[in-house]
Parts: C-alpha cells; structure tokens; sequence
C-alpha cells in the first residue's frame, strides 16, 4: 500500500484562505426546496485545470464530477438526477453522505451501555446506511472556503434519538477539490455515547454516467481479506483471506469477469474489504480503478478500515437520471471507504462507538488521472 506524501496531506489539511459568500472558483444556485420549505443549493467547485464537483445540501449529495479522459475530454463520472424531485421521491444513495450509521446493522437492533437501541428495519430484516431518514436525506448548512484548493464545509446536528440513535451528533463533512483530487473530511462530536459510522455513497463510472455497464472497469484492491456474509449481507463475525475467491482484487481484475462464480441473487459484489486492523491516522491506498477506453484512473485514499464493493446490482432500469438516462444494472460501482458492517454488533471488528469528549474523524480522498 502506498501512504500519501507529507507534503501532499499538508497541503489537502492546510486552511482555506477565508471565507466569502461568493468567491471566485465556486458558484452557488438555488436547487429549489423539500415539501418542508427548506431551501436547497446547489454548489459548483471548479479547479484550474476545468475538473469540476457539484453537490447538493440535500444529503451532501455529489450530482456531478467532471474529469478528463486521456485526450482531455471531459465526462461527468457520477450516477444521478438532475432535478431536487427525483431526489426526494426516492433514489440508492447516488452520491450522498450516509450516516449516522452506513452499511447493515442486524435485525435493526444493537445494545450499548447495558441499553438495547431499536432501528428501522429498511433493508429485509436489518437497518441500513441510517434509517428512513438518514443523513442522506436531511438538508446541511454549507459554507464555502476560498482559495487555491475550493472547499464546501456542510454541518448537521443530529438530534438525541434521531432514527433510534442515542446522542446528539454535531457532524462536519468538507469537501475539497484539489488539482485532480476529491477529498472528503468527516467530524462529529456527541454528547452521549453512539456509533458512528460515516460514508460516502458516490457510484462512478469512468467511462461517463451514461455510458452503461462498469463491467469491464478493472479493479484494484488492496486488501487480503474480506468478512464473508449471510444471505442478507450480515457479516458472519469471520474475518477470511480473498485468495483463491472471486474477492481475490488484490492484482488488477476485470469487475465482471468473476460474476458467475458468485453465491446470491441478484449477482454481483456487495462487499467489505478489510483494509486494516484499526483506523488509520494518514490515508493509504485502498483502490484502483481503469476504465480502458477512456484511459480514466481513479484512485481511492482513505484512514478507515475498511471498504465496501458494490457493483450495482440492485439498480433495475427504475432510475431515471441526468438527461433521461435509465441507470440498468452494472450502471455504476461503488466504493464507500468505511468500518465494516454491523460493527455495532461484533466484537472482534473494529469499533464505531464514539463518546463524550472523543472526536470521529475520516478521510477519504478520489484520486483522478488517466493512462
């Protein structure tokens, strides 16, 4: 695994060079509002060099990212809607921040303190990546960093109860676009102890949202192992070696090449990578992606401990996105840099219990050049 530079991290972490409403590499529009008469922006980060993020304060959403393939062509990379309607009728997390906690938590129940916590079962018989109305769907106060680096800062309070969660929860998420990079630095503070297991829930395809299956994109993951499920993607406890599986990504693979040898309906992968043993205080190396038409590389940074592979399998043809196009199945992937699955409920995984005093912190960077 490759650890990022010093000089590199310096310049990611180094503050913005004050704020302004309006400064000169990021605009700021009206996205319209939620049935609750919130208002919702839109904001537009663009670097030097023309590479260009928009998000969204409803959900912290990321609707488009533009990078250039091998010949400078731009293409925007992120699945989508391009209207706040189709957001709030219902979408699989494209592009959102997701919490308090994302992934599974079995049966929709964990104990803490002596205490048991009782969440919506939205996902089969589990809770999933934060509840009915999880961070993905809230609306965020967004300020704006001016500088070289532009940043969007969005802020949440999630309050004692919310969704069954114990604790109020004060969450900070900054997004910085760097010369070819996205990077995303997630906080939170809580007043009673909770867990906390934050994400972001983008599905890429390098070849254009709207240029089909992400199939033949090859993968790169650097990781050894994997924690093996049940039929309803709980892990078994089991922390197993990816070798001789069709999990083994640790040399380059073409994402479709294994999908028969795959257990489970619908096909396809929907799984966590166990990066390390603990939480990591600098970014490394977890993934690498090519698309080989388009000569497109993205690479994907991040302190946690884990990392999550899903393929799209879910995604039928119900999703309408940017400029009428049908997201189908194998539309796009995902790669949600996170700790792993029902952590909450298993003692021999990596913990996600934040308390009183303590500070949560991720970061989590997307790494764009071409070949």
């Amino acid at each position: 695994m490759r650890i990022l530079s010093i000089a590199l991290l310096a310049a990611i972490f180094a503050p913005v060079d004050g704020f302004t409403a309006e400064p000169k590499n990021i605009e700021k529009s009206s996205y319209g509002e939620t049935p609750d008469g919130e208002e919702v922006d839109l904001y537009t980060l663009t670097n030097a060099k023309g590479m260009k993020v928009k998000i969204i304060t409803y959900g912290g959403i990321i609707t488009e990212l533009w990078t250039p393939d091998r010949d400078g062509k731009l293409a925007d990379v992120v699945l989508g809607h391009d209207n706040l309607k189709s957001y709030l009728d219902g979408h699989p997390y494209f592009g959102a921040i997701v919490g308090r906690v994302a992934n599974r938590v079995a049966r929709g129940k964990f104990t803490l303190d002596g205490k048991e916590y009782t969440l919506l079962q939205n996902n089969g018989p589990n809770a999933l990546h934060g509840g009915k109305k999880g961070f993905d769907k809230v609306v965020w106060k967004a300020t704006v960093g001016e500088g070289k680096k532009p940043s969007l800062t969005l802020k949440y309070e999630s309050k004692d109860g919310e969704e069954g969660y114990p604790g109020k929860l004060d969450v900070q998420v900054v997004y910085t676009l760097n010369e070819n990079q996205l990077s995303v630095n997630y906080s939170a503070t809580t007043n009673k102890a909770t867990p906390v297991n934050l994400t972001q829930h983008s599905y890429f395809n390098l070849a254009g949202h709207n240029a089909g299956e992400i199939r033949d994109h090859q993968l790169q993951i650097f990781a050894s192992k994997y924690t093996p499920t049940d039929e309803t993607l709980i892990p078994t406890g089991n922390i197993d070696s990816v070798k001789g599986t069709p999990y083994d990504f640790m040399e380059p693979q073409v994402i479709g090449k294994r999908f028969g040898d795959l257990k489970g309906e619908p096909v396809g992968y929907d799984t966590n990578y166990v990066l390390r043993e603990s939480k990591n205080k600098e970014p490394q190396l977890a993934a690498k992606v090519v698309e080989p038409t388009s000569g497109r590389v993205m690479e994907v940074y991040t302190t946690e401990p884990g990392i999550q592979f899903y393929t799209g399998n879910f995604l039928n043809g119900k999703d309408k996105g940017k400029g009428g196009v049908v997201y189908k199945q194998y539309a796009g992937f995902c790669l949600e840099a996170q700790h792993f699955p029902d952590s909450v409920n298993q003692k021999g995984f990596p913990s996600v219990i934040l308390k009183p005093g303590e500070t949560y912190t991720q970061m989590t960077i997307y790494s764009f050049t071409t070949k």
